[in-house]
């Protein structure tokens, strides 16, 4: 059930992303190529904010081929080299930053405004013990934090890109990780079998806590010290001084690294095994969470002042570089908020230095409780986050069939955001991501049997429901084409050029014959267009993108859900309906609306009374209407 384009939305000629009721301003639905840039439309506004964006968020290696010469990324060897085979999952798959320039058109015209990349930055190519390995296409295990991937084009391909994206108005986020760096310590414990006090850990080294191996001293609260000057029992001795004068990194482990990568990491310091934590594997719970290995890569310990600087001084320098529009900040609940309160102040006030006074940043905090979310934009001084909450309560109520109710409960906790609703709106907003999955998977999960159409109905509406409410949307890219991921993480990353991966081309992707085998920059794809005509209403009208938001009507036990959107005198109702039938309600208005225009439906020209507005929406829809003045 997709939507032709509003006719009360005009995107060409004299009415021009205006809103208008008069017959003479309608128009068909138009191509996608001749559709007026959302992008150039906010870059054409003085006041421009981070809340007025549409993100498409996209892994450069799953994009485009610009350059096939760039493919093994200039290594020498086979496959576990230089990391470079299109028929595994796993492995880099020959998508560059030049492919994703080539496909600017594409991606402006599905009436996106910035562009989020996955990390850019060398990478280890291949990493894992026989028989584990995979490649690091995805970017989060940088070796040189100062470098762009070769396999993805190197620094001058990246500026060219950044160039390109910015002359038409899109903006460009990088991905960011503070946290660790690729594995290249290993312990001696955990992985030399002729090492006296090896254990033979299964699926890890196992983590040493603080409480039993601390930093201190060797063998225990009672040992000789580790380092000398430096005693935790003395918080005298806590001092950037001292951290300064720690030599051994073996307070749980004995770290080992192999002199071949003695100095493969950039810039230097990060070489210095005392800079880690150097504890073992995380079990994500308790100081694990903060101490840990993530999964084997190495933790730095972004305790130390000189991390601290490091960490600061590496992404000051990036936007001095390239003058990117923002940050999204990888595994940010695994630093303490100390690093935080430090790192997030300089950032903002160094791209303000450069005249970038918009710049973003967000943070991943992967937790479903708002609350958890909010906190971190207190404790850490986070100016936003990725918004998982509304990712679960939209997978709840559209793919799960649970009531509206849940969605009330999320935006009860947008008080205790920092700013309370201003740091709320701030957020991305997300249906699925290259770590969960896609929310086409979701829909399948709860009901194998769903038929296209159906499958069509859902995705719109809940693209919808992130065009329309509070937050940043954020298009994880192929969802216009319908791509259903097989599984989470290297399950939801395929290529929009011609797959080669088996788990990838037998797909039944949604509204199209295509499959990853095929090229899959289709533009007139139902999903591209219905996501485009979203994007389109959401830029045109105000209130859809920095309105303050009411909830007005939520159902304990139905699928009807209204808000209102109120900006500068112009409220904009928009209600939703996840249930199988058409529903009909009056819904809360201010008492002052009572002339109304449709962007997007059938809307009543008039209220029933002062107050109360009247809406009919169709199963698996939705209605947004605008009032007068």
């Amino acid at each position: 059930m997709i939507r032709p384009f509003l006719k009360t939305l005009l995107l060409s000629g004299a009415c021009a992303g205006a809103l208008c009721g008069a017959p003479a301003c309608a128009a068909e639905p138009q191509a996608p190529e001749a559709r007026i840039s959302n992008a150039q439309r906010l870059a054409a506004q003085p006041d421009r904010r981070p809340e007025d964006e549409i993100i498409y968020f996209v892994m450069p290696d799953r994009f485009e081929n610009g350059d096939p010469s760039n493919d093994t990324g200039g290594i020498e060897g086979g496959r576990l080299d230089h990391g470079f085979d299109p028929t595994h999952q796993g492995f880099y798959q020959g998508g560059d930053l030049q492919g994703l320039t080539r496909r600017l058109d594409y991606i402006e015209g599905l009436g996106m405004t910035a562009i989020w990349l996955t990390p850019i930055f060398q990478n280890k190519a291949v990493q894992g013990g026989p028989g584990q390995e995979s490649a690091g296409y995805h970017g989060y295990w940088i070796t040189d934090f100062l470098g762009v991937d070769l396999h993805l084009g190197g620094r001058e391909a990246f500026a060219g890109f950044v160039q390109a994206a910015q002359a038409r108005g899109l903006r460009v986020y990088m991905d960011i990780i503070t946290n660790h760096t690729a594995d290249v310590a290993y312990y001696r414990e955990c992985h030399d079998p002729q090492f006296e006090g090896f254990i033979n850990p299964q699926g890890g080294c196992p983590y040493r806590s603080k409480a039993d191996y601390p930093w201190t001293t060797v063998g225990g609260p009672d040992g000789a010290p580790i380092n000398d000057s430096f005693r935790g029992d003395d918080p005298d001795n806590l001092t950037a001084e001292n951290f300064a004068r720690l030599t051994n990194p073996n307070w749980a482990y004995t770290v080992v690294i192999d002199p071949d990568e003695a100095d493969l990491r950039n810039p230097a310091w990060l070489n210095d095994p005392v800079l880690y934590h150097n504890r073992g594997e995380s079990f994500w719970h308790g100081e694990s969470a903060l101490y840990g290995d993530f999964a084997g890569l190495d933790d730095l310990n972004t305790e130390h002042p000189r991390v601290v600087e490091g960490m600061i001084d590496i992404y000051r320098q990036w936007i001095s570089d390239f003058r990117v529009d923002g940050f999204r900040i990888d595994t940010v609940k695994h630093v303490r908020p100390e690093f935080w309160t430090a790192f997030n102040p300089a950032i903002l006030e160094h791209a303000r230095s450069l005249g970038i006074d918009h710049f973003h940043v967000f943070g991943e905090i992967y937790e479903f409780d708002p609350g958890r979310l909010a906190a971190h934009t207190v404790e850490s001084r986070l100016p936003s986050t990725l918004d998982f909450a509304f990712q679960g309560a939209a997978r709840a109520v559209i793919a799960d069939g649970e009531p509206t109710a849940r969605l009330a409960r999320l935006y009860e906790f947008d008080p205790a955001y920092a700013e309370g609703f201003d740091t709320a709106r701030l957020n991305p907003t997300f249906l699925g991501n290259h770590d969960m999955g896609r929310f086409s998977m979701f829909l399948r999960q709860a009901d194998p049997d769903r038929d296209d159409a159906d499958m069509l109905a859902r995705l719109e509406l809940a693209h919808a429901l992130m065009m329309f409410t509070r937050g940043v949307p954020t298009i994880y890219y192929g969802d216009e084409q319908g791509f259903v991921s097989d599984y989470n993480d290297q399950g939801a990353r395929e290529t929009m050029f011609p797959s080669l991966t088996p788990i990838y081309i037998d797909n039944d992707q949604v509204g199209t014959e295509a499959t990853p085998a095929d090229d899959n920059f289709d533009v007139t794809h139902p999903l591209y267009n219905a996501i485009a005509d979203l994007a389109a209403i959401r830029t045109a009208e105000p209130a859809l993108r920095r309105g303050a938001q009411i909830v007005r009507l939520a159902e304990e036990e139905g699928g009807l859900f209204a808000v209102s959107r109120i900006h500068e005198g112009v409220e904009v109702v928009v209600a939703f309906n996840a249930g199988d039938t058409a529903r009909t309600a009056f819904v809360e208005v201010d008492g002052a609306s009572l002339d109304w225009t449709a962007l997007s439906g059938d809307c009543a020209p008039r209220a029933a009374a002062p107050g109360s507005y009247p809406v009919e929406v169709p199963p698996l829809g939705y209605v947004v209407c605008r009032s007068a003045r």
